[in-house]
C-alpha cells in the first residue's frame, strides 16, 4: 500500500464529511461544518484547497460550483493512521495497546463487551 498525505486534524473533519456525502460541493462542505465548527467559511475553502493540493480530494467544475470526491477511502487513511498509532506508541503490539486502555479504566464496558463479541466471532470464524 502507498503511503497516503498526512492530513491535519482540521482537514481530517472536511474529509469526513466529503467521504459521508460525496460528491459534495463546497457550499455544502461548508454548511455542515459552520454547523459543528467555529470555522469561518473562509477556513473551510482554505482546507479544501489543501486536501486537493495534497492529492486527496478531486473536483470537477459543474456550472459555477466546484463538486468535491475523495481520492482516497476513508478506511484506508483510518487503518494508515491506526497503524502509524501503533507502531509509534506501541511497537506495532495491540495487545499491549488494548492492555494499557483497559488497564488505566479507558474502555468503557460497552466497548470491552464489543471486543468480545469481534474476538468470539473471529474464533468461531478460525482466525488466526
Amino acid at each position: 500500500m502507498t503511503k497516503l498525505p498526512q492530513i491535519s486534524e482540521a482537514e481530517f473533519e472536511v474529509m469526513k464529511i466529503v467521504w459521508k456525502y460525496a460528491p459534495i460541493n463546497t457550499n455544502e462542505i461548508t454548511e455542515r461544518l459552520v454547523q459543528t465548527t467555529s470555522w469561518r467559511p473562509k477556513t473551510i475553502q482554505t482546507l479544501i484547497k489543501r486536501l486537493v493540493t495534497k492529492g486527496v480530494l478531486a473536483y470537477e467544475k459543474q456550472s459555477r460550483v466546484f463538486v468535491y470526491t475523495p481520492l482516497v477511502k476513508e478506511s484506508e487513511y483510518i487503518n494508515q493512521e491506526s497503524n502509524s498509532f501503533l507502531g509509534r506508541y506501541y511497537d506495532g503490539d495491540i495487545t499491549a495497546m488494548l492492555s494499557s486502555y483497559i488497564e488505566n479504566d479507558r474502555l468503557s464496558e460497552t466497548e470491552i463487551d464489543t471486543l468480545r463479541a469481534l474476538l468470539s466471532k473471529r474464533s468461531e470464524k478460525g482466525g488466526n
